[in-house]
């Protein structure tokens, strides 16, 4: 997640129900992706000759001769279109056996219901933070048996956090499709205005208090410009709590009352203490009616955000930037080591599939570095990372200087944990991040409580 791309009413606080559409729409928006979806139920449940059913060995069938129809589900729209042309297109001609029939996807609620009843697509579009609960309650077949005969994947291809995310108690179960990470937009002109060195964006949060403070500039009974806001846009409680060195998770314990990230969240509280939340939301609330990300309005000194959002510039006739900015890693508390954590999605195949090998096939070569490569060069790639190191070289993407940032992060950045209570610790998050913004109880009681529901979801959840 994706990390999500910014949409009009999104710069408020988001409250804990809005959780779950944010894991379900994943990270950035990145990848050319639709969220729209245009199958039918009866196209959906079809499937291929039953006499095709793969045998129980790993061997791939691409050379027999038998024909085999692949069931993928995909995003609809223009990425079905674009994607059948520049990838599956490709994998067809290699594969003269194999015949990809793409359904676009409904929902995560059908395709649960079709691995219940046996009648799963053989390959199936999903965010990757969602390995983890998918894997624990048997809804994906593992790909490590596959990868352990096949030599064409390697976790070295892979940036290390990315592939971890696709893993589940060491066993793979996706392949990496796309990448994306946050890092700060600074607003130069701001800065020079403020008189600080445009050149010089702050690297630590103590220099990022007192360059934001700089900044802000009343007017009437609200603000004019603001010089930051700890949750506006991707400024999510898991984002700041990585910048304060803390922890999510420590083996398969999940921590989120780790006294680093109840420092953060003491932190952002402190921020909407001295600004006054009511007139932040005022300005938010100004903001979300240009139906731009805030940050191109010119009225932001400092904001956290994926690389995505450098594609409004050729994509959002309405982003027209008047004035100097840069991108920079996001800073870090004082001590601690300047960071970004990554989201994304995958490519899976669901407990069940009618031909296990062929999907392999399938798999190996989308996640691949022929697939990947083929989608990342693609006209409209815009500043979409792929979630392979040698890719993104070869498609020179360090000539761009703010891509460039992101792309160098990519190397150290985090993950959210790979649990089968993921929802849950990232709904969590967000009800203490909303009630400690709002004066609604103590960072630390909030996260502990945080602690107490969290453990209870994940002791139901493994519960034998």
């Amino acid at each position: 997640m994706e990390a999500l791309s910014w949409r009009p009413g999104m710069i408020k606080f988001f409250v804990a129900a809005l959780s779950v559409s944010l894991v379900l729409t994943g990270c950035g928006g990145t990848n050319g992706e639709s969220e729209t979806s245009g199958a039918n139920a009866e196209d959906a449940t079809s499937t291929a000759n039953p006499e095709n059913t793969a045998s129980a060995d790993n061997t791939a069938s691409t050379d027999s001769g038998e024909k085999v129809t692949l069931e993928f589900w995909g995003w609809g729209g223009k990425f079905q279109t674009d994607y059948t042309k520049i990838v599956l297109s490709e994998f067809e001609k290699k594969h003269p056996n194999i015949k990809v029939k793409y359904i676009p996807e409904q929902g995560i609620e059908k395709l649960t219901t079709l691995i219940a009843g046996g009648t799963p697509p053989d390959v199936a579009i999903l965010d990757r933070f969602m390995t983890g609960a998918w894997a624990a309650k048997g809804s994906l077949e593992s790909l490590t048996p596959y990868l352990e005969t096949d030599s064409e994947v390697s976790a070295d291809d892979y940036y290390p956090s990315v592939w971890a995310e696709a893993n589940y108690k060491g066993e793979l179960f996706a392949m990496p499709f796309g990448t994306d990470n946050r890092a700060m937009y600074y607003n130069k002109t701001l800065m020079k205005e403020a008189g600080l060195d445009p050149e010089k964006p702050p690297t630590t949060v103590s220099e990022l208090d007192a360059a934001a403070e700089k900044i802000f500039k009343k007017t009437g009974s609200g603000y004019e410009q603001v010089g930051f806001i700890p949750w506006m846009n991707q400024g999510f409680l898991y984002t700041q709590g990585w910048n304060f060195g803390g922890e999510w998770a420590k083996g398969e314990e999940l921590t989120p009352n780790d006294p680093q990230i109840v420092k953060a969240l003491e932190w952002m509280a402190g921020y909407a203490k001295k600004y006054d939340m009511a007139k932040i939301n005022k300005f938010n609330d100004v903001m979300g009616k240009t139906g731009i990300n805030p940050f191109w309005t010119g009225k932001v000194g400092f904001v956290y955000d994926g690389n995505w959002i450098l594609n409004d510039l050729t994509s959002n006739a309405k982003v027209k930037p008047t004035f100097e900015w840069g991108v920079a890693p996001m800073p870090a508390e004082d001590g601690q080591t300047q960071t970004t954590w990554a989201g994304g999605w995958s490519w899976a195949m669901p407990k069940g599939a009618k031909h296990p090998k062929e999907a392999w096939e399938l798999l190996k070569f989308i996640g691949g570095y022929e697939g990947t490569l083929l989608w990342g060069k693609r006209a409209d790639a815009g500043n979409d990372i792929t979630a392979m190191p040698q890719v993104n070289e070869e498609l020179k993407m360090t000539e761009k200087p703010q891509l460039k940032v992101f792309v160098d992060l990519m190397e150290i950045a985090h993950t959210r944990p790979v649990t089968p209570a993921g929802q849950k610790l990232w709904d969590e998050s967000f009800k203490a991040s909303d009630a400690a913004l709002n004066g609604k109880g103590e960072p630390k009681k909030l996260l502990d409580e945080a602690k107490k529901n969290v453990d209870s979801e994940l002791k139901k959840l493994t519960a034998k």
